[in-house]
């Protein structure tokens, strides 16, 4: 998937398109949300109560179509990271099977080549009767010299035979030990690789659904949100953005509200420092998520694009360079395990960013856009987001 522009780009087109056929144009049928009709509309602005009504209507449709695609994103996003996981660990358990299998092949080498020694000196010492002859030698020796280094000569012939019985010995049970290593170790890959293979086929579905209810969000929220301006007299361009705006804007008071309560309970512990309100941070991961095009150049060159709309200079780009490289790198798979913040702006919970567009999970530039809009309403620019990021410690804004 390339990056592409705001959704509302697209939907200012919807409205005029759909001014012009609103006669005969019905919703999708949904299975679950009553969508309001093209019929319900036009019969509603003739009547300015009927209008707030049905303008009511129209943004909680949105909210539970977006909703539901967040959700099954969400869950692809955390099935992903879990199947990189288990794949992860499967390739440690076959490291260490492989490992120990090789040693036990190595082992059992050795013992082969110990036990080949022992046979080859017993056969040295008693090849035609050679260890009777010097037992004889040795008892009718007439010179005593020769009969003690005869005898010398068997004590070290018998030292010879005994270590060379316990090198086999210990050979043999080492590499019998390393062999029975390698089984459980085998064992233990086999369970890693069925596990890999489970995590990875659920990781497929959740991708599956999460991009059917994408899809199926994407094709309502445009017919909704034309709606929505033909109800208000605007643009579907203008109405989305509107949204995303008040969105943004109460996830950053409730974000205060938990921060300012979770301060508060620090406090009251006597604790040294409050983490909870980092987002990023040590501990990012990026999972195999299906669809996401991973391209940081590409991904600046839109912020580029989009930050005159909030009235921004070039000056702040290079803010929000700095910015996004401490956060996620620009990546657009960018995941805190610790804390769930995704995606280059780190969103956390990453389920905001439906606001700007149901494929935030795989489209850099819709996480972007709600990126954009989140530092305004937060601090009014790249600049004063890069500010408070770098005074505070652990750094987050």
């Amino acid at each position: 998937m390339r990056l592409t522009p705001s959704r509302g780009v697209l939907v200012a087109t919807a409205v005029v398109v759909g001014a012009l056929v609103a006669p005969v144009l019905t919703a999708v049928p949904a299975s679950a949300t009553d969508y309001p009709t093209w019929q319900d509309v036009e019969r509603a602005k003739g009547d300015e109560q009927a209008k707030q009504t049905e303008v009511t209507r129209v943004q909680a449709a949105l909210r539970e179509v977006q909703a539901e695609a967040a959700e099954k994103s969400a869950a692809a996003v955390t099935a992903s990271a879990a199947a990189d996981r288990a794949e992860a660990e499967l390739a440690s358990a076959t490291q260490a099977a492989t490992t120990l299998q090789a040693q036990a092949d190595r082992a059992s080498a050795t013992a082969a080549r110990a036990q080949q020694r022992a046979g080859q000196l017993a056969a040295n010492l008693y090849r035609d009767g050679t260890a009777d002859q010097m037992t004889t030698r040795i008892a009718t020796a007439d010179d005593p010299d020769q009969l003690l280094y005869q005898l010398g000569a068997m004590d070290q012939l018998s030292s010879t035979w005994a270590g060379v019985l316990d090198e086999a010995s210990v050979a043999a049970g080492t590499a019998s030990s390393l062999h029975e290593q390698a089984e459980r170790a085998e064992q233990e890959r086999a369970d890693r690789a069925d596990a890999a293979e489970q995590k990875a086929d659920a990781a497929k579905r959740a991708e599956t659904a999460a991009n059917a209810a994408v899809d199926d969000t994407e094709q309502h929220s445009d017919e909704l949100y034309a709606q929505l301006a033909a109800l208000k007299d605007s643009t579907a361009a203008a109405e989305q953005g509107y949204a995303l705006g008040q969105a943004v804007a109460r996830q950053k008071a409730e974000q205060q509200r938990q921060r300012e309560a979770a301060a508060a309970a620090e406090r009251a512990r006597q604790a040294s420092s409050s983490t909870s309100a980092a987002s990023g941070g040590s501990g990012t991961s990026y999972p195999s998520t299906g669809g996401v095009v991973v391209d940081p150049a590409a991904a600046q060159a839109y912020a580029r694009s989009a930050i005159g709309a909030y009235g921004w200079g070039s000056d702040q780009m290079s803010c929000l360079v700095s910015l996004w490289n401490q956060e996620s790198g620009w990546r657009a798979n960018a995941l805190n395990a610790s804390s769930g913040a995704y995606g280059i702006p780190q969103s956390l919970p990453a389920t905001k960013m439906a606001d700007a567009g149901a494929d935030w999970r795989t489209n850099a530039a819709t996480q972007i856009d709600w990126g954009l809009a989140y530092i305004k309403s937060a601090y009014g620019s790249p600049c004063g987001a890069w500010n408070h990021e770098m005074s505070v410690d652990p750094h987050w804004y």
